[in-house]
């Protein structure tokens, strides 16, 4: 399995969609911070918008997805035309919100990824507070695929749109340079040709010595080159990745196996099982037997 298809699945997502939102002229729409377990995106279909979160100001084309991977509070606007009365009617799957007395300029989908606490949170956590990503065409294809069930909205659309936006969520993991239009990010290191090699190799075996060295002789860098285009390319350090992706192999192992905490600290690379305890705890708040019990309670 490839780097970005084994990253999601460890997360451990369920993406759907809040509402379609089809509207015209000047409108302004709040959206309220959320709290651990749910990332908001939007994505639009058709037109433009404006969406402002924090000290960030995104202007929003056909094509474009944003995603607010810690639950930013966040405006959703529009500042020509006529401010119109919003109605929202209620759909099988989800709500839509329409402009009364005017045909839509903008098809605007929302929604929201269901995140996990452990790895489908470390994913998350390691994201800028906004990722702004134009899809490129096999995305775009998706994102009609969405428009067409969000118009269907009958039996079979719930789980249809939950596997639509996992696919968007991978592509734009895997998106190239070029396509993100936001601060540089850990995981866009997917779309590096170089980095993503490296990426993969260290999904692939977390546990063996991922050290800077090694790493860049894989990338047929220097070690300085390395560290400067991972850097530039990320924003974050080599260590931060590669403890961010044992920490997410650990989480997974811990939940949905039966391998002692020794044995999932030997898998991701600890020959110390109080070492690997320290890192888990660092990285998920909570000790590694801790969280493998409340995980089997059915707790976060």
């Amino acid at each position: 399995m490839d780097a970005v298809s084994r990253l999601v699945r460890l997360a451990r997502l369920e993406g759907g969609l809040d509402v379609r939102c089809l509207l015209a002229g000047r409108f302004a729409i709040d959206h309220d911070a959320v709290g651990p377990g749910q990332v908001p995106f939007h994505l639009v279909l058709e037109g433009r918008c404006t969406l402002t979160a924090g000290g960030s100001t995104v202007h929003m084309e056909p094509g474009d997805l944003v995603l607010l991977p810690h639950g930013t509070a966040h405006r959703v606007s529009a500042s020509t035309g006529r401010r119109r009365r919003l109605v929202e009617e209620p759909g099988g799957a989800f709500p839509t919100r329409r402009t009364v007395g005017a045909e839509p300029e903008l098809d605007l989908l929302c929604g929201h990824y269901g995140v996990e606490s452990g790895a489908g949170a470390l994913l998350f956590r390691l994201l800028p507070p906004l990722v702004h990503v134009s899809l490129d065409a096999s995305a775009l294809a998706v994102a009609d695929l969405l428009r067409a069930e969000a118009q269907f909205d009958g039996e079979g659309t719930g789980v249809i749109v939950t596997a639509l936006c996992d696919a968007l969520l991978a592509m734009a993991l895997r998106s190239r340079p070029g396509q993100r239009l936001s601060t540089p990010a850990l995981w866009t290191a997917m779309g590096d040709d170089t980095l993503g090699r490296v990426v993969a190799e260290i999904v692939a075996r977390p546990g063996e010595a991922w050290t800077i060295e090694r790493l860049a002789e894989s990338a047929a860098m220097s070690r300085a080159t390395f560290v400067r285009h991972f850097t530039a390319r990320t924003g974050t350090t080599v260590a931060t990745l590669v403890t961010a992706i044992r920490m997410m192999v650990a989480a997974d192992l811990l939940t949905r196996s039966d391998l002692s905490v020794g044995r999932v600290a030997g898998t991701v690379g600890y020959r110390s099982e109080s070492a690997f305890t320290q890192a888990f705890r660092a990285a998920l708040g909570t000790s590694p037997a801790r969280y493998r019990r409340g995980r089997a309670s059915g707790g976060g």
